[in-house]
């Protein structure tokens, strides 16, 4: 999933990035609420890292303005402002979560794939689809109790899909949730060596039956016909 990190302080911004990228999140960073604002209209995000003590413009006014241009935006204040007042304050304003600083990253990050997990139906940290089960807490994935190692990128390629199994996720799509803007000339070539590299690590396990779905011009999907013949 794709996080932009808003926060001025250098140390704690570079901390912030590194360690999201350590649990497997694509990071975009904007050290004022002017950046923040001009990226959130830019780029696709799942999810904003907020502090509030922001230059330029305030972290409410940003929360506001990012509310403006997406209600689904899921946004987590992270700020010292740690008063219970601060609180109802950015949480009415539209915030979908706050933890005050300092924190635990584990936390944080606990709290991150809850916020994503409000999309859909299922709660809880297992996503299922025919025999093969992601855990998005540990970010594992096992067929059959077999656990299979994939990259960061693998995987996150697999959860997002799984995350819309209903439909067909365009390519476009698929990399601008799973890669920073860092990464933006080298994605689409990178992007087709890390989806083949998946499919051949899922292969020993799915055998004939085809799991990811191209559809020429449209994008990819997981395939109806996987999860109904693996259920019987």
């Amino acid at each position: 999933m794709r996080v932009l990190v808003v926060e001025d302080e250098a140390r704690m911004r570079k901390a912030l990035c590194n360690g999201l990228k350590k649990y497997g999140y694509a990071v975009d960073a904007a050290v004022d609420g002017e950046k923040a604002l001009e990226l959130v209209e830019i780029n696709a995000y799942d999810a904003v890292v907020l502090d509030l003590n922001l230059p330029k413009i305030d972290g409410i006014e940003v929360l506001k303005g990012i509310r403006s241009m997406n209600r689904e935006l899921r946004i987590l204040i992270l700020s010292a402002r740690a008063a219970v007042e601060d609180k109802i304050i950015g949480l009415d304003t539209g915030a979908n979560d706050y933890l005050a600083k300092p924190f635990h990253f584990k936390e944080l990050d606990a709290r991150i794939r809850s916020l994503l997990r409000r999309d859909f139906i299922q709660k809880d940290t297992i996503l299922t689809y025919g025999d093969i089960k992601i855990d998005t807490a540990l970010r594992s994935v096992t067929v059959r109790n077999h656990k299979i190692e994939l990259t960061k990128k693998e995987y996150s390629i697999l959860e997002y899909l799984f995350m819309h199994k209903d439909r067909i996720v365009g390519t476009e799509e698929l990399i601008e949730h799973i890669w920073d803007e860092n990464k933006a000339d080298l994605f689409s070539n990178s992007f087709k060596v890390q989806l083949n590299s998946l499919k051949k690590k899922l292969a020993p396990y799915t055998g004939d039956k085809e799991l990811i779905k191209n559809t020429r011009g449209f994008g990819y999907s997981l395939t109806k016909e996987y999860a109904d013949e693996t259920v019987q």
